[in-house]
């Protein structure tokens, strides 16, 4: 059986996401202002999105910085990593990342970016995707033992912070991550404070297959309107897969099942390929029904596709 949702409200996909740790604050810095159409280039790690406009806490400066990705950017890593396409370099412009801007300054004192570069050993995309999943799994477990137990929300985030630590350790990340990169890395976009889902599509898949039916890509379409009817939208994809084939197979499977959707949305409903976030795989994890019967594989092979604006921001910046 096939099934296709869409909602228009934020909703709260597994409830024992609600405590996935507390927040890191990003303590306010002054925003630094660029000259219109004089030159500048810039170096710091991404601590905010809000549609296309990234903010930056710019490396050794008290500052903040924004930066104006535009459809003439160039977005470059230094280094290839797993299943990513060039085209889809833009989607790594996640929380936590360090970027390199070059650009000329516009009328509103941002920095319109001309290339962007990032090094995906600097801060390990592949590993942060891991540690989504990880922190996720967690962060559910840890939501059951408070119920039973009462375990203290102090004591989650340290065992998160120590988890987070040896994953990145154990994947031979040659980059110190500081506490705030951890604190980013451990939720995916969505779950993050400042953002809203307004929109929201669930897609669902047959064994072993990552094509899109006719009844998927209608269901893109309409979501696709309804979020370039958004200002300062931002899309986020996640795929997963039933626990039926190895951890790989799963791995892989639901990455391309996320790939395909960011394609779709890319090629044929005409979104611009800068406001999608990184496309993620999420194995078997997340299980939104049980494994044990034909009905509840056929809910977990899905893709679950969400509209984001960041209510953090003032939408007009």
């Amino acid at each position: 059986m096939r099934l296709i949702t869409i909602k228009t409200r934020q909703l709260l996909y597994l409830p024992a996401l609600i405590l996935l740790l507390v927040s890191f604050s990003h303590a306010a810095a002054p925003t630094k202002k660029f000259e219109a159409g004089k030159k500048a280039k810039v170096t710091g790690t991404i601590v905010s999105r809000n549609g296309d406009l990234v903010t930056v806490k710019v490396k050794k400066e008290s500052t903040s910085a924004i930066v104006n990705i535009t459809d003439d950017t160039k977005i470059e890593r230094e280094k290839s990593f797993r299943l990513r396409k060039a085209h889809m370099d833009v989607t790594a412009m996640l929380p936590g990342l360090t970027i390199s801007v070059e650009g000329v300054g516009n009328s509103k004192g941002q920095l319109d970016a001309g290339k962007i570069t990032f090094n995906p050993d600097t801060f390990a995309v592949e590993v942060a995707e891991e540690q989504q999943i990880e922190a996720n799994k967690s962060a559910a477990a840890n939501a059951q033992a408070t119920a039973n137990q009462g375990v203290s929300a102090a004591g989650q985030a340290q065992a998160s912070a120590n988890q987070a630590g040896q994953l990145a350790a154990a994947a031979g990340a040659g980059a110190v991550m500081d506490a705030e990169a951890i604190s980013l890395v451990n939720k995916r976009v969505s779950n993050l404070g400042d953002y809203q889902t307004v929109v929201e599509a669930a897609l669902f898949f047959d064994p072993d297959q990552s094509t899109l039916s006719a009844a998927d890509k209608k269901a893109l379409d309409k979501l696709a309107t309804d979020a370039m009817s958004t200002q300062n939208y931002m899309i986020e994809i996640a795929g997963y897969a039933s626990s039926t084939g190895t951890k790989a197979q799963n791995q892989k499977l639901s990455d391309e099942r996320a790939t395909a959707v960011a394609d779709y949305l890319r090629n044929s409903a005409n979104v611009p390929m800068r406001r999608i976030l990184t496309p993620a795989g999420y194995g078997a994890t997340h299980a939104a029904a049980p494994n044990s019967d034909p009905e509840g594989r056929d809910i977990n092979r899905r893709v679950d596709v969400k509209v984001l604006v960041n209510k953090g921001l003032d939408q007009a910046i």
